[in-house]
């Protein structure tokens, strides 16, 4: 089981550097720093969006509309910090103890 709880910590990291790249990427679209005309850059930015948009959907209905800003991301971080440092540990005590 202890296992399974260090899978999961695994994804939950690869999530984090993903909502990150996305964040990124998109100020630096933002910025024109790079171009959205390149398919490479393109095809990218649609597979972190596909990703991550289930995750940000029902944060955003909570959400209040902040026009241009979006917090989504920061509030799907902020829970995976609870989990990693507060949630996932407990259980692992639980389970070995």
């Amino acid at each position: 089981m202890v296992a399974l709880l260090q899978i999961v910590a695994l994804l939950l990291d690869v999530l984090w550097w993903i909502i990150i790249v996305q964040a990124v990427l998109s100020w630096l679209v933002a910025f024109n720093v790079i171009n959205t005309s390149n398919d490479f850059v393109r095809s990218l930015l649609v597979a972190l969006d596909r990703m991550t948009e289930p995750l940000y959907r029902p944060i955003r209905r909570i959400l209040p509309d902040f026009g241009a800003l979006d917090l989504s991301p920061m509030v799907v971080l902020l829970i995976i910090i609870i989990l990693r440092r507060i949630v996932l540990p407990q259980l692992a005590l639980s389970l070995v103890g």
